[in-house]
């Protein structure tokens, strides 16, 4: 009788046969049986291979490499193109709307799943808050940098508020008269999509599919694109009219007159800006790679601690568990605040100078790039078929929203870099991080100011304030499962509550500015 170990061993040579002599008789398979009994065994590892080729995952490859050639194709219709250049129009989003016919039709005929897209959107957003989180904090005047990162905030939150409070009105009075099956959550994939962004809408809209919300995933990204639309366009017509009326800073003034600026392309001839800077030896590692490898270890961190927050609160029972599932929805939270938490000890040990804040600004942009392609070629348009007015109806009155409230507020509670600071804004309450920063990109092109960092300073603050949101969330979507507004109602007075806040804190801040001029939309200096 063959010992077992033997017959393990005979397994993987005769496996090692075959790959080297390509055999394809099942033959062999026939007489590896006879000798081991492991026809299982063999056959799985057999099974590795089909026309000499080895079967590996290549999902994410085939999906990083049709974003890729969409972003080259998108890069040269933007050097070509007038259009696209007179309104700055940023290549992700060209790349976007290009793959989402792709997505939609093309690659499931060829046999291709594409559901796995809105993973790598939710990915790619926590890596590009890691990216700039870990960034070198500039050094500014406590008491000014407080009430800046406060300022900040409260915008930001303003306008979770204010899309939360329209976008349930306006549900309520459209399942009451002409959507009479449409779900109670319907009206918070505006803040989810806009204010948050695509990977919070697509993570907690997935979690409304299962209350009965059909096609929530799917909503939530298609408000995120709308959202894309509103930054952008709308975004650079603010620009153009910040311009106009001489709102801008010098410096973004002759960033704006930069021909590369419009083409999108450094100009032959002209001198190349530094991207990055090398902080070690490329015989030990390449710059690059130290850089991604600490972005990917606080990715990591920030995955375990979002792991054992949740085996924390599962010990609250289904209310803790609920919300551990949501906090998974707003990683990008977790990851920045683990970001943060890892640059204070690179600096307390005093190693900061082993990383180089342009080259995390690359990471960061890289990521910001193929999410927003991803997100946007992620939208199913069957669900936007079938939910078209209400979309229609919430996203304008969202945009709206914006277009009006952001500019107002924020020429009336900051201090400094005014003009730059609300384009960030709105581009974070119409689109998220992503968009926010493509804006403040063009005015702003290697993130010099403290605008930004800022940013992701006020974004810890955010998410502390928007702990009952976040805890509420799914209100609406448990009203539409039970059949009881009375949920519903709860969460547009939580809504409401969060106006009172931000308005109290917009007077707290801005002072004697507050209500001066209230018909301007802009507030000069």
């Amino acid at each position: 009788m063959i010992s077992a170990r033997w017959k393990d061993n005979s397994v993987y040579t005769a496996l090692s046969i075959y790959l080297i002599i390509g055999a394809r008789s099942e033959a062999l398979c026939i007489t590896m049986e006879a000798i081991t009994g492991e026809s299982a065994v063999f056959k799985s590892r057999a099974a590795w291979w089909k026309g000499g080729i080895m079967e590996f995952s290549w999902k994410i490859i085939i999906d990083a490499g049709v974003i890729s050639a969409a972003l080259l194709f998108a890069t040269f219709l933007r050097s070509k193109w007038r259009f696209l250049q007179r309104f700055m129009v940023p290549n992700a989003l060209t790349a976007g709307f290009i793959l989402l016919p792709v997505y939609n039709y093309l690659m499931p005929a060829l046999g291709y799943e594409v559901h796995r897209l809105g993973d790598l959107v939710y990915h790619l957003l926590n890596i590009s808050f890691i990216a700039m989180a870990l960034r070198s904090r500039p050094v500014v005047d406590k008491k000014e940098k407080h009430r800046s990162v406060w300022a900040m905030s409260t915008v930001t939150l303003s306008q979770y508020g204010f899309q939360a409070l329209i976008g349930l009105l306006l549900t309520w009075v459209l399942f009451s008269t002409v959507s009479p099956g449409l779900n109670p959550a319907f009206g918070l994939t505006l803040p989810l999509g806009f204010a948050l962004g695509p990977g919070q809408a697509y993570a907690i809209g997935k979690g409304w599919e299962a209350m009965g919300f059909e096609g929530a995933g799917s909503v939530g990204l298609t408000m995120a694109a709308l959202g894309f639309l509103w930054s952008c366009l709308v975004g650079v017509g603010l620009v153009n009219y910040g311009v106009r009326k001489g709102y801008l800073r010098k410096e973004s003034m002759e960033a704006l007159k930069d021909r590369s600026m419009r083409t999108g392309i450094v100009q032959k001839g002209t001198e190349k800006p530094v991207g990055m800077r090398s902080t070690t030896d490329l015989e030990a590692v390449d710059p690059l790679s130290l850089h991604a490898a600490a972005v990917a270890f606080t990715y990591i961190l920030s995955y375990l601690l979002l792991l054992g927050l949740g085996k924390l609160l599962s010990f609250l029972g289904p209310s803790g568990t609920e919300l551990a599932r949501n906090l998974w929805g707003i990683n990008f939270i977790f990851s920045a605040v683990t970001a943060m938490a890892v640059r204070l000890v690179i600096d307390k040990v005093k190693i900061g100078h082993i990383l180089d804040d342009d080259a995390l600004s690359r990471l960061s942009g890289f990521a910001v790039d193929y999410m927003v392609t991803g997100a946007l070629a992620a939208i199913s348009l069957v669900f936007v078929g079938k939910y078209w007015l209400p979309i229609l109806v919430v996203s304008t009155a969202g945009g709206i929203i914006a277009t009006v409230m952001v500019p107002w507020w924020s020429s009336r509670i900051f201090k400094d870099h005014r003009y730059e600071r609300m384009i960030m804004l709105f581009g974070v309450s119409t689109g998220t991080l992503s968009t926010g920063l493509a804006l403040l990109r063009i005015l702003d092109p290697e993130f010099k100011t403290k605008v930004s960092s800022d940013y992701m300073l006020s974004s810890g603050l955010s998410f502390i304030l928007a702990i009952p949101f976040i805890l509420s969330i799914n209100l609406p979507a448990k009203a539409g499962e039970l059949g009881d507004l009375t949920l519903f109602w709860n969460m547009v007075l939580l809504s409401c509550g969060y106006l009172v806040y931000c308005i109290a804190a917009f007077a707290f801040i801005a002072r004697g500015r507050s209500l001066a001029r209230p018909l301007k939309s802009w507030l000069d200096q």
